[in-house]
């Protein structure tokens, strides 16, 4: 089990009778922003998050997903990336575009053209991730697929794969001990 597995489970990872944003009912919750917001989990998650690009031959350049589970992993592998370059800026997809300012649906580094990876800290019906995908389409970018800190072994995987894109996992359910 690698570092970051064992962070996940002890901070991550709560036991009980909980109903996910899917609307399924799980016997286990796993909160990764409890992981990835720690100075050791951004670490772990910067350094993964950057060889599971590379190893899937990702040129991306740009990172990002759905706000909020997304951001700090997006951000992890953006600072990971300028020590080790090329650099990748992150960006952050809203739930809504804003009704003031710029009226943006994406937030931070993100323009017509960008080449971008999309991220999620969990899948589980795959809605989150093809919901972001959907905004960078629409807003000009191109999706060279998806990296996820956590796949549930529920579905979303297939279906983002169904829909014609890539993903790429650093862990699972049952990697985690989660589910035989």
């Amino acid at each position: 089990m690698t570092r970051l597995e064992e962070l996940l489970l002890a901070r991550s990872v709560r036991r009980g009778d909980f109903v996910l944003a899917s609307g399924e009912r799980s016997s286990y919750y796993i909160d990764c922003r409890l992981t990835t917001m720690s100075a050791e989990g951004l670490a772990l998650v910067g350094h993964a998050g950057l060889a599971a690009i590379r190893a899937a031959g990702w040129h991306p350049s740009a990172i990002g997903g759905l706000t909020l589970g997304a951001d700090p992993v997006a951000c992890a592998i953006a600072v990971a990336s300028y020590a080790d370059g090329p650099p990748i800026d992150a960006f952050s997809v809203r739930k809504d575009a804003k009704t003031h300012g710029t009226r943006r649906l994406i937030e931070g580094n993100f323009a017509v053209g960008t080449r971008a990876v999309v991220v999620e800290d969990v899948i589980t019906s795959g809605g989150s991730a093809l919901k972001a995908i959907d905004a960078v389409r629409q807003e000009g970018g191109e999706v060279l697929g998806v990296l996820a800190l956590v796949d549930r072994e529920q579905g979303g995987r297939q279906r983002i794969e169904d829909s014609g894109y890539s993903v790429v996992v650093i862990t699972t359910s049952r990697q985690l001990g989660l589910i035989e």
